[in-house]
This record gives structure tokens, C-alpha cells and sequence, in this order.
């Protein structure tokens, strides 16, 4: 699903984005709730960038990437954690693009989530390049998902993957 974000563009900087586990949810300008395998999750468009969401009450799980006031904790390239039954693991990369490359990555990006049955993406309005996209999927061990975050600005593009699987 693609959809245009009715807000000002917050995120100013590719190097701006934190990351947090387990925070309380944000307001978001767009949701995508989804049922994968047994479990629900929701991706979550932000006026500063995303959230997803695992809803299995006490079990659950909170990611949140996003510019958030107050908050310096940045974004890390690896970080793992248990989350009450679960074993999660995030990476984060940025891509540095020249302009040519970063509008035909971003239009590579939009086409695909716009496409997908699991996909969420949001335009930032005044530059179709700057956007935010969350694609989500799962497999027999658990939930996965990737996000981008696309700052034409400065040509860069960050990536993340994050996966929740059961512990045994």
C-alpha cells in the first residue's frame, strides 16, 4: 500500500534516526495491520519514520526508527535482545547514492511495497524521493521485516531488517 503522508518532513538527516525497543506507541499517519502465520503484527508510518508491532499481549513487541525529540540513542548496524518469548535481531545500514542511482532505487522500492500484500509506504510531500517503506513477511521460526528510509537531500538511503523468532 502507498499512500501520501499528510505532514511536514520531519526527518532532516539520515544520522537523526534512533532506534528504541519497547516504547510506547507514537501517533501514526498510516497502519497496515497484519496477520502473519499465527501471529498479528503492525507497521506503523510515523511523521518521524515507523513502528511495528508484535500484539500478543505480554509477549508483544515495539520497534520504533524514528527522529525522536529527547532521544540520542542511535541507530545501531546489530543489536539482539530477548523479548519475552522471543529472540530478536536488528541491522541497520546506510546506502550513499548520487541522485541518479537514489531516484531509481526509490522508485525500484516504491513499485515493490506498493505492490506487496504486506507492504506499507508513505511520500513525504514535496519530493516523491523522500519516503518511508516497511515490508513485512514470515516464514516456519518467525516474523521478519525490512524498512527504508529514503533522505534525497543527502542521498542517502538507511536500511534496516529486524526478525522476531520463538525461543525454544
Amino acid at each position: 500500500m502507498l499512500t501520501t503522508l499528510h505532514t511536514n518532513y520531519t526527518d532532516t538527516r539520515a544520522g537523526d534516526l534512533a532506534w528504541c525497543l519497547g516504547s510506547g506507541l507514537l501517533p501514526a499517519l498510516a497502519v497496515l495491520d497484519l496477520k502473519l502465520g499465527p501471529n498479528t503484527i503492525q507497521l506503523r508510518l510515523l511523521g518521524a519514520s515507523h513502528q511495528v508491532v508484535l500484539d500478543e499481549g505480554q509477549e508483544g513487541c515495539v520497534e520504533t526508527v524514528a527522529c525522536l525529540p529527547g532521544r540520542r540513542t542511535p541507530l545501531p548496524a546489530r543489536a539482539a535482545e530477548r523479548v519475552s518469548g522471543w529472540e530478536y535481531e536488528f541491522a541497520a545500514r546506510i546506502e550513499r547514492l548520487t541522485t541518479p542511482e537514489f531516484e531509481g532505487r526509490a522508485g525500484e522500492l516504491l513499485a515493490l511495497v506498493e505492490n506487496h500484500p504486506h507492504g506499507l509506504a508513505g511520500v513525504f510531500p514535496g519530493d516523491p524521493n523522500a519516503f518511508t517503506a516497511l515490508l513485512a513477511g514470515c516464514d516456519e521460526h518467525g516474523i521478519l521485516w525490512r524498512t527504508w528510509h529514503a533522505y534525497p537531500q543527502e542521498g542517502r538511503l538507511v536500511c534496516t531488517r529486524s526478525t522476531l523468532r520463538r525461543r525454544s
